[in-house]
């Protein structure tokens, strides 16, 4: 009987321990409603699907959370809209391009928390722009998605590691 009592006891450790390990993961990111986005996909198609630009957004935040979030910290974000630097321009053959200039600005909706030992020490739910991002691109910088990536490292350091409060 003292032998089941302790594999009983055990097992349930490990599953209160990996559901707090769980619950404190460094990143919980969710995207809400996709399909309602303003501008995630290739409408014309011959450009990347939704789930191809959100693998890709999952990746970058992932990437700047864990270059940013500190021991202690954890993040919860819910990525509201998304609308992705520049347009798609039709009837440019069978290809459909997307032209980036400054009259569009890749622009995310966000909502997010971030705890520090369990404890909230920022929240809020803004729009993450930039309106002058084609003035700050760096050479060599044409990777996919590489806008909405310089757009989001800026907003981890503000927001997350200088913990700026979004303005007003």
């Amino acid at each position: 009987m003292r032998s089941f009592v302790r594999r009983v006891s055990a097992a349930l450790l490990v599953l209160v321990l990996g559901q707090s390990a769980w619950a404190e993961a460094p990143l919980a990111l969710r995207f809400v409603a996709p399909e309602r986005y303003t501008d995630a996909e290739s409408r014309l198609g011959s450009g990347p699907t939704l789930r191809a630009t959100l693998g890709e957004l999952e990746r970058i935040f992932r990437d700047l959370a864990g270059r940013t979030l500190r021991p202690g910290q954890s993040l919860a974000i819910d990525v509201l809209d998304v609308d992705l630097a520049g347009i798609e321009l039709p009837g440019a053959g069978t290809t459909v391009p997307r032209v980036v200039t400054d009259a569009g600005p890749p622009r995310f909706r966000l909502r997010y928390a971030l705890r520090e030992n369990g404890r909230v020490v920022q929240e809020a739910e803004e729009t993450v722009t930039d309106i002058n991002f084609l003035l700050r691109t760096r050479p060599g910088g044409q990777s996919a998605l590489y806008y909405e990536r310089e757009i989001l490292a800026d907003w981890f350091q503000a927001r997350i590691a200088r913990r700026q409060p979004p303005r007003g």
